[in-house]
């Protein structure tokens, strides 16, 4: 029996997603311009403790659209688990992921089909995404903004060039299926913030494997979402481990896109820039006496980042093909040989 031809799935990722999922399954029953292609909604609870199957459940039961609403679980805790599941039941050529705190446009789903038959060559393309604050943030905060996906390009369509080491992030991005079954590892070495661990970067991971392959990762203006950002991810019990975690995966997401021989030149690299930005800020800070939050979580992110192969070699994270001295640098295992701003 012939599987029914999907053109493109959207995947939403969650966990105790019962208060946000709501307004992002009203969103996607209200899509427009849909008609000239065929999709579905994968929802995929990433072992939810609260009432999440069951509002999906009951949305099921009441959703008259010619696309399906699907529900599938995800018992392995982080990002990539989820993500990957979403791959794996996904029947759409095309894959686009949003958040559950992601609310696209009513256009949202015809753009991103739209690009993919413009574009052939992307394998990856990101949104335009909006921050949606709950309370205004820090009259500083542009300069770490980026960090909670809220990516604001212009109006054009961009495409990210990997000498620049920039990337989208994973809300409101489109992956063509077949593009990360023949690129990403079927075993990535971040996990994507399990419980009880900050550790991010699991979805520059997994774009650096694709950008590497040869296939192109664009910025796609006109798929517009808004991020609904709450107030408690502007306090610093939230933000100085959130860039902790983004600094500690960092070794992975800087290296998984360069060549094996050339990782201890780039390694060495990166420490002289970590240092040198680390100065700055002291510098800067005890020029004007100001040591406030953004200043706090750029200091942090360096730092972070800066013993970042130690953390994750002492944690398990990396099994090292070869070690070069006690204190130079690990090499990625063999697997991973072949902006959010990465650098």
């Amino acid at each position: 029996m012939m599987t029914e031809s999907i053109d493109i799935t959207i995947a939403i990722p969650t966990y105790n997603g019962e208060t946000r999922l709501p307004e992002l399954l009203e969103r996607l029953q209200n899509q427009i311009d849909t008609e000239h292609f065929s999709w579905e909604i994968i929802v995929v609870d990433n072992n939810s403790t609260d009432n999440t199957a069951a509002i999906v459940n009951n949305y099921q039961n009441y959703w008259q659209r010619s696309y399906p609403l699907k529900y599938c679980f995800e018992a392995q805790q982080g990002a990539a688990y989820a993500r990957k599941r979403a791959v794996k039941e996904a029947k759409g050529k095309l894959i686009g992921f949003l958040d559950d705190d992601n609310y696209p446009n009513p256009n949202w789903v015809a753009k991103a089909y739209n690009f993919a038959q413009k574009y052939p060559n992307a394998g990856a393309y990101g949104s335009q995404i909006h921050p949606d604050w709950e309370v205004e943030p820090p009259e500083n905060f542009q300069r770490i903004a980026a960090f909670l996906a809220i990516t604001e390009r212009g109006n054009i369509p961009l495409k990210y060039e990997p000498h620049k080491k920039l990337l989208p992030p994973s809300a409101g991005l489109v992956v063509r299926r077949e593009v990360w079954l023949k690129t990403v590892p079927n075993k990535m070495i971040l996990p994507g913030r399990p419980a009880g661990n900050m550790l991010a970067g699991e979805d520059l991971e997994m774009l650096s494997y694709i950008q590497k392959s040869g296939w192109e990762i664009w910025y796609n203006p006109e798929m517009e979402i808004y991020h609904k950002i709450p107030h408690w991810r502007l306090k610093r019990d939230y933000l100085i481990p959130f860039f902790r975690g983004i600094g500690f995966s960092r070794y992975v997401t800087r290296m998984a896109n360069v060549k094996t021989w050339t990782i201890p030149f780039f390694l060495f690299a990166y420490t002289i820039n970590d240092c040198r930005k680390i100065l700055i800020i002291l510098l800067k800070t005890l020029l004007n006496m100001k040591y406030d939050l953004v200043t706090a979580c750029e200091i942090q992110l360096f730092i972070s980042s800066l013993i970042s192969p130690l953390y994750l070699a002492f944690n398990g994270y990396l099994k090292p093909k070869k070690i070069q001295s006690t204190s130079t640098f690990l090499i990625i295992r063999e697997s991973q040989k072949s902006p959010q701003k990465i650098s």
